[in-house]
């Protein structure tokens, strides 16, 4: 792809979908005009600002009442002022350096931080009158709701992609009167507004994870995960697989993943810059330049990048750790889901069960009993365990290459296990003729014995995943039982191809 500079388009029209949802959520305005709270979701990448923008504008005109914007972010609030402009709104950004507001007759509505304008309103600095509507962006971050008491009177929207509170113990249901749900992602692929993801996943094993007192996993144990040279080269291999030549985002838990994925990256060399919240402004300002003018350009970061971020031109997202979170599964994969005339797809790379967690990006989400019931979604998400026993290891083409003298490859552990009950075996026979046939393949596509052991070592992502399914078969599945089983696997197929040699 070009790296010629994309403007993006003035939005003189709106789209049929943005028209029908200011219009259902005029009527709840007409129906309600006061104390009501309304959330409204729509996926990252539908115009969620264009669309209140839009509702501001007619508002004030309709009312002559006044708005006031709020963010969490402070590149949230000059991105939300500009579009107000766009829009023929006359603004003003309340930041840290306003202190009063003599000049508020001047403006009908205000773009503000949370917390800048909670410290305002709370030390009587400030007094805003004639407040109709709160437009709440990225309502689902909880840090709003302390802002909720100053404006009882009002008339409150919240906007999210996804209508799921940051923390579990404080259910959106609680602040919010109904949810509208605007067009799905899948509509939006169809209608052209979106991109369309081609999805790889790599089977990873969190067992060693740990979750925190946020329900997501820690970033001390993620670290653990991520930082050691398995996953390294695993993250490796799956850019080079998957994603090599295309403009790449990496989201990782934890500065120390993000910095070690960048020397991994570098001394492979590939062009990769790291990014992360300790960052200056100005540093940011340069790597997010040199991002975009990049055309095969890596950037490596933590969650600094999953909102206030719009680089069109990234066509390969990699999800290079775990989360429990909804939320920020949909932020990472939106930052890729711009379309441009010369991007119709973009590749997503999960390398953390995400998929097999929440399902796929695309796929329908029941955003009303979501929002109705969100216990019962977070008890009913698919748990680790669960998602690795439905593994299924698939032999890389390179490595059956090394086998193509042999037919036979696979193996079902379950039923071999089935057997041994019906016709009462012990239940190591499984692992015995599961040796069997990897020495068969390994002696049938070698000359000599030295081959042939060199050759077993290409099978250890099998025995592995073999050695697993197993233990989970006689509910024997403890780090240490299965690594002895592992080692003692191996030295018993080391011994059954010299045997195989010998009888030759």
């Amino acid at each position: 792809m070009s790296h010629i500079q994309i403007e993006k388009k003035e939005q003189k029209v709106l789209y049929d979908y943005q028209k029908r949802d200011i219009d259902k959520i005029f009527g709840r305005v007409e129906e309600f005009p006061e104390s009501y709270n309304l959330l409204y979701q729509l996926p990252t990448g539908g115009g969620k600002t264009v669309i209140f923008s839009e509702i501001v504008r007619r508002y004030i005109e309709t009312t002559k009442k006044k708005v006031v914007v709020l963010t969490h972010r402070i590149e949230l609030c000059g991105q939300t002022s500009n579009m107000l402009s766009e829009f023929h709104v006359k603004n003003k950004i309340i930041n840290s350096s306003v202190k009063e507001l003599y000049d508020q007759g001047e403006y009908m509505c205000f773009v503000a931080m949370v917390e800048t304008l909670n410290n305002r309103l709370n030390d009587d600095q400030l007094e805003l009158h004639d407040i109709g509507m709160v437009i709440i962006d990225e309502a689902h971050y909880n840090s709003f709701r302390k802002l909720f008491k100053f404006f009882e009177k009002c008339f409150i929207l919240g906007v999210t992609a996804t209508p799921l509170s940051s923390n579990m113990k404080l259910p959106m249901k609680d602040n919010y009167n109904e949810l509208i749900v605007g067009d799905t992602i899948n509509s939006l692929i169809g209608n052209g507004f979106l991109a369309k993801p081609v999805i790889y996943t790599y089977d990873v094993g969190l067992g060693s994870l740990k979750i925190g007192m946020n329900g997501d996993y820690t970033v001390k144990s993620s670290e653990e995960l991520y930082t050691n040279m398995v996953m390294q080269d695993k993250l490796l291999k799956a850019y080079e697989e998957r994603s090599k030549g295309k403009k790449t985002l990496i989201f990782n838990n934890g500065i120390n993943t993000s910095i070690y994925v960048c020397d991994t990256f570098k001394k492979a060399g590939y062009p990769i810059k790291h990014l992360d919240n300790t960052n200056s402004k100005q540093e940011r300002e340069d790597i997010l330049a040199w991002f975009k003018t990049t055309d095969d350009a890596i950037l490596t970061s933590v969650s600094i990048l999953t909102t206030g971020f719009d680089e069109p031109t990234v066509e390969s997202i990699i999800l290079n750790r775990a989360t429990k979170s909804l939320t920020l599964y949909f932020q990472m994969i939106g930052r890729g889901s711009r379309i441009l005339p010369t991007k119709s797809q973009f590749t997503i790379v999960d390398m953390g069960n995400n998929t097999a967690r929440f399902g796929l990006w695309n796929s329908e989400v029941d955003w009303q009993s979501i929002f109705r019931s969100p216990d019962f979604y977070y008890d009913n998400l698919v748990g680790d365990e669960e998602i690795e026993r439905n593994f299924k290891y698939v032999m890389p083409e390179e490595i059956r290459k090394e086998f193509a003298k042999s037919t036979d490859i696979e193996f079902d552990i379950e039923e071999e296990y089935a057997k041994t009950k019906r016709y009462s075996l012990r239940s190591l026979t499984v692992l015995e003729n599961s040796i069997e046939q990897h020495a068969k393949m390994c002696v049938e596509n070698s000359e000599d014995v030295f081959d042939a052991r060199i050759l077993s070592r290409l099978l250890d992502k099998d025995i592995e995943f073999r050695v697993k399914r197993y233990s989970y078969c006689i509910s024997k599945s403890t780090k240490n039982y299965r690594d002895w089983l592992e080692e003692d696997y191996k030295r018993k197929l080391r011994s059954k191809i010299n045997q195989l040699f010998m009888d030759d």
